[in-house]
């Protein structure tokens, strides 16, 4: 649905998008997944067609944003971080110019209305003013004027920042309820959101694609060792034996060791279904009270982190050779 190749964007000397390419697939709810200042936004404006790029290429549909805007940002409904709405109109009033702001026929225009307005929930505030909404129906009616015009893909910056925590859930559940019928890309710096809404991610770090697949094929990817922390009633000699028996354990390091317990980290290969089972089955088949047993395994978040650790040492490195010129030594 969508193609990015080599987007870059420069402000001056200040560099906020560089050399980033993915692909985004229809049907699919995307996100785009970043602290804040990570080039996040700047992205998004580009891809809905606010914003020119300084190189690189972006097809929406087959249609270039730069070389046939018109074309493209039909097929793209927009929700910027701060929602463009006039708080002196009603919600009708301003959904239905905004449909006619979209070109929306005359004769699909209430139908339209009413169709956004029950999908975004919006019927009991239809004809409130805008300046007296919750903050949180200003963001369902944000939605709503980017539904208009009936687009394949909706991009949505931020929408849930400033939210209470009711607010949070449900509009997570309407942009899921969103990916049935639409491409959805989100931009958030919240890790558990994507896990919760998103079926594919991208990460990027100042400007830089870091990584990309669903939540699931990152953590298996870059998570590294699954980790149990077992802490027995008994010598650790024995209890090392009996675990580096079981299959799938890799190793076995005694971190505590005091008035006749030890505590253990167990790293395995796999931790799949049973792995719990085998290794407290291997202690008490040795009468090796558990006093405790327990999972460690990196989250989303561990990767995020690691991943831009990893591309600021990255960069540094870069930097510090492009000073100092290829042979690292001072010309």
């Amino acid at each position: 649905m969508i193609e990015v190749s080599h987007l870059t964007k420069r402000y001056g000397g200040r560099t906020a998008v560089e050399d980033l390419t993915f692909t985004v697939e229809s049907g699919t709810v995307y996100g785009f997944l970043g602290p804040n200042g990570a080039g996040k936004s700047t992205t998004m404006n580009i891809l809905a067609g606010c914003l020119a790029a300084t190189e690189g290429k972006v097809t929406v549909d087959g249609h270039d944003i730069f070389d046939e805007p018109i074309q493209a940002k039909r097929r793209v409904g927009y929700l910027p971080e701060q929602p463009p709405l006039y708080l002196d109109m009603t919600v009708r009033e301003y959904l239905s110019f905004v449909a006619r702001a979209k070109g929306v026929k005359i004769p699909d225009l209430e139908k339209q209305l009413e169709r956004v307005i029950a999908v975004t929930g919006t019927a009991e505030v239809a004809d409130r003013l805008i300046s007296n909404l919750s903050k949180g129906f200003r963001q369902r009616v944000g939605i709503a004027q980017a539904l208009l015009g009936d687009p394949a893909v909706i991009i949505l910056d931020e929408p849930t920042v400033g939210l209470d925590p009711l607010q949070i859930v449900e509009i997570r559940r309407l942009i899921r309820s969103l990916g049935k019928d639409h491409t959805v890309i989100l931009s958030t710096h919240i890790l558990g959101e994507v896990q919760t809404v998103c079926d594919r991610v991208l990460m990027i770090h100042k400007g830089h694609l870091v990584a990309s697949g669903t939540p699931a094929e990152l953590e298996e990817q870059f998570a590294g060792k699954i980790t149990y922390h077992i802490r027995v009633k008994a010598g650790s000699l024995e209890a090392r034996e009996a675990l580096e028996a079981v299959p799938g354990v890799l190793s076995v390091e005694e971190t505590e060791n005091s008035d006749g317990r030890c505590a253990l980290e167990v790293s395995v290969s796999d931790a799949g279904e049973g792995m719990d089972e085998r290794l407290s089955f291997a202690l008490s088949d040795k009468r090796i009270p558990v006093l405790r047993l327990e999972r460690e395994q990196a989250s989303l978040e561990d990767v995020f982190l690691a991943l831009t650790k990893e591309a600021d040492d990255q960069m540094e490195k870069e930097k510090s050779g492009k000073k100092t010129g290829k042979g690292g030594r001072r010309p």
